[in-house]
């Protein structure tokens, strides 16, 4: 068996571009959202934690008329404000992960020619 390299410099980048549209790149990704699925994505992590369903479950409780013990907006503010500060805890996290992947991918590297 061989195996062909094609380099993505000079005169054979045409080939290159040909060639790599075939198979997959070897790029290191090792955040989990984008831009796209940021919210949803981590709304739905978050809300595996008992604590938030809890929280949740009092913030919808107190919607109904005859349960309601404190004004509605009042209940809704320890989930939101905990909501939030993870979510900004973790979309940090991801941009430093992404930021690291970025540089890991722009590294040079050497490639053996005879």
């Amino acid at each position: 068996k061989h195996r062909i390299v094609i380099p993505c410099l000079g005169h054979f980048k045409e080939e290159y571009e040909k060639v790599s549209k075939l198979y997959m790149n070897n790029k290191i990704r090792t955040t989990k959202y984008t831009l796209l699925n940021f919210i949803p994505r981590n709304l739905f992590e978050q809300f595996h934690r008992v604590a938030n369903l809890y929280f949740l479950f009092l913030v919808v409780l107190n919607w109904i008329p005859l349960v309601e013990a404190f004004q509605k907006e009042i209940t809704m503010l320890p989930l939101v404000v905990v909501l939030t500060i993870i979510a900004v805890k973790d979309g940090l996290e991801d941009y430093s992960k992404y930021k690291m992947d970025k540089q890991i991918n722009n590294l040079l590297t050497k490639v053996y020619n005879r």
